[in-house]
């Protein structure tokens, strides 16, 4: 299976520190080899890096994990395939327009019997069937919302309803974003944690580095982290349940 990482804060913050975590896990202490990609939200657009190599291997990802890009938003995965080769085309994250906006999609899992997905606006540029499931959900929210809502709460809340019908399909942990809000939702293994005020130390699992988050942020600094697993090893990470989701906007869960 894959590993999902997602940040949601209410200033623009680097997710260095989590990131780096993350690449470990895609070829050195863990086995998901088969690429990795990242998004990151910078006002109305986002720039997206993607490499089919290992994240531990890929010097894309020393770039990205040297470049302090700050974002309010981030969505990052690296992949073990299942459905689909290792190709560039099959690394998430996966970005599609909607109502004028980036909306940027990444999945862990894999499903089964998922013919009657057939999306029909919205079309894949791979073979995964992540990507189809994606594409599948974009079309369901355009035909149920023809214009963008004033509320975009309403939207992902409609997005977390038709992945409780993905996940009867099989294995569906998902990060969605529009830049302001985050959806994560879980059906077997997805954790979360707020950081705030006071701020203190982590150091990651799965490499040798500690970081004094009092000394990266401001007393109003919130920042929400997303993960398949937690990265750290001396916070209290939140665990999600099966057919759970949590949606948070600006660092905060709504």
């Amino acid at each position: 299976m894959c590993e999902l990482l997602g940040m949601s804060a209410n200033v623009p913050t680097d997710i260095c520190f989590s990131f780096t975590g993350l690449l470990e896990r895609g070829g050195n202490t863990g086995p998901h080899t088969d690429g990795w990609g990242i998004t990151f939200y910078e006002g109305k657009g986002c720039r997206s890096f993607k490499d089919p190599l290992p994240s531990a291997e890929s010097e894309i990802a020393k770039l990205v994990r040297a470049y302090p890009i700050k974002s309010k938003s981030v969505i990052s995965h690296i992949r073990q395939a299942n459905r689909g080769r290792t190709c560039l085309e099959n690394t998430h994250p996966f970005t599609r327009e909607l109502w004028g906006k980036e909306i940027t999609y990444a999945h862990n899992g894999q499903l089964s019997n998922y013919n009657d997905l057939r999306p029909i606006f919205y079309q894949p540029v791979g073979n995964t069937d992540s990507e189809l499931a994606f594409c599948w959900l974009l079309d369901k929210i355009r035909e149920k919302y023809p214009k963008r809502p004033s509320n975009m709460a309403t939207v992902f809340r409609y997005a977390a309803k038709l992945a409780h019908q993905l996940r009867d399909k099989g294995v569906f942990n998902m990060l969605l974003t529009d830049g302001v809000y985050v959806l994560a939702y879980c059906t077997n293994n997805l954790h979360w944690i707020t950081r705030r005020a006071p701020f203190g130390k982590a150091t990651l699992i799965d490499t040798d580095l500690v970081v004094n988050f009092q000394e990266e942020t401001t007393p109003n600094d919130i920042v929400t982290v997303i993960a398949t697993r937690p990265l750290t090893n001396d916070e209290r990470w939140h665990k999600m349940e099966p057919g759970e989701f949590a949606l948070f906007k600006l660092g905060e869960k709504v």
